[in-house]
């Protein structure tokens, strides 16, 4: 199964965000943000897009998948 590894958090706080301000940015509710920084959500292709591009990174700068085998 693969694990997410999220340096969502860090990403908005360096960018002085809420998290209700990032979830406004990319269209999704708080409660998303929050679970995505305690990596009890997987984001979809679109959302991780959208989020990287809030920061302009690139996606697997902010998300990395691990697999566990």
């Amino acid at each position: 199964m693969a694990k997410l590894i999220t340096n969502l958090k860090r990403y908005r706080i360096q960018a002085n965000l809420s998290q209700d301000e990032l979830a406004r940015l990319v269209g999704v509710r708080r409660e998303t943000i929050v679970r995505l920084e305690a990596r009890r959500y997987n984001p979809s292709l679109k959302l991780a897009y959208d989020i990287a591009r809030i920061f302009n990174a690139s996606i697997e700068e902010i998300f990395t998948f691990t697999d566990n085998w």
